[in-house]
């Protein structure tokens, strides 16, 4: 008994700090996901320790370093909760001309409930509307989004990377771009608000770093930094959404919002865990929003699911002049190694 519980515990510290080694493939990575169950699990071997292990020097080791690997766990976790300072501010007087409505949902490819995805978005009358994972037979069944969506950009694609994009309101400047992959394409586009103002977006879907897909994290963070350099350098407001296939609190998508100077939404208010759907116990934070400094805060929620394995994301944002200024110092600052770090993956082949 003893001896599971020690291997127990010590795998769960090594699978904590092993994420801390900054190695692209996929054992490293994916062991960046689970924080909040590894906490859950730290309790539970502190538990069996405290309750069935003899009281050795072993013991006594494993019971410290649990403590001290729950306290770095909460650490990370904590800025996903309240308790934190909000990252990015709940708007003020509301300005309905500079209002935003956007949803991203990952359908699953190969599910079929097409009135399920229709119904969660005329339900929440979205302005924006980013599909992935769409192929033909999405495109096809999706067609009635068509008379309130005029604008569009449908990139249907049969390997799980389709993109359907669409806008009430209009577009300009619009490209398909495979960044890094030749089968994996990225949107960009610029749409106008009512007030006038344009918005610069760019929707990604890159591969996550798993066996049967991609054994390393290498193109993914590649794709995540150029559109990082790209929105630091915009001159307009600037949105990144999508399934990124990373979770909120790793150091990829820090090193992102530290390159890019974007904000996210979701820190000091929740988690917002959007994968796997059919999974509560096994619940990750993998489809994004990340706002330029430009934009504050009127909700952000996660929607119905209509068997998918992912819930759809719903966010309404409000373009603020002052808000600039207001949110500049709640950007993650870059230090030398960060640069460092960001320059090695963009020229890793």
């Amino acid at each position: 008994m003893s001896i599971a519980i020690y291997i127990f515990s010590s795998l769960l510290i090594l699978v904590t700090f092993l994420p801390l080694i900054k190695n692209d493939y996929w054992t490293f990575r994916v062991c960046e996901y689970p924080r909040l169950q590894k906490l859950i699990l730290n309790g539970l071997a502190l538990a069996l320790l405290f309750q069935f292990a003899p009281n050795t020097t072993l013991t006594i080791i494993l019971k410290v370093t649990l403590i001290l690997t729950s306290c770095y766990l909460i650490y990370q976790i904590s800025p996903f909760t309240p308790l934190w300072k909000k990252q990015m501010l709940k708007a003020g007087r509301p300005l309905a001309d500079q209002q935003l409505k956007l949803l991203v949902s990952n359908v699953y490819e190969h599910n079929e409930n097409y009135k399920g995805c229709l119904e969660v978005i005329e339900k929440a009358n979205p302005d924006v509307i980013l599909l992935l994972e769409t192929n033909q037979r999405w495109k096809e069944a999706v067609k009635p989004l068509d008379a309130s969506y005029p604008y569009s950009i449908k990139v249907p694609l049969e390997n799980t990377y389709g993109m359907l994009f669409y806008s009430k309101f209009p577009l300009r400047n619009e490209e398909v771009r495979y960044l890094v992959e030749v089968d994996i394409p990225s949107i960009h586009t610029q749409l106008q608000l009512p007030s006038g103002n344009w918005v610069q977006c760019y929707g990604l879907h890159p591969t996550p770093p798993v066996p049967n897909e991609n054994p390393r994290s290498t193109e993914r963070d590649k794709e995540l930094l150029l559109v990082a350099d790209m929105a630091k350098d915009h001159q307009l407001p600037v949105l990144v959404f999508g399934d990124l296939n990373d979770v909120a609190w790793s150091y990829t998508t820090n090193l992102f919002l530290k390159m890019s100077g974007l904000l996210d939404p979701r820190r000091g208010r929740a988690f917002l865990n959007t994968f796997h759907a059919k999974y509560p116990l096994l619940r990750f934070p993998l489809d994004h929003v990340f706002c330029s400094t430009d934009f504050k805060l009127i909700e952000i929620k996660r929607l119905e699911n209509y068997n998918s394995d992912h819930f759809p994301v719903f966010i309404h944002l409000q373009l603020e002049e002052i808000a600039e200024s207001q949110q500049e110092e709640n950007k993650l600052d870059a230090d030398q190694e960060d640069y460092e770090e960001a320059n090695k993956k963009l020229t890793a082949v």
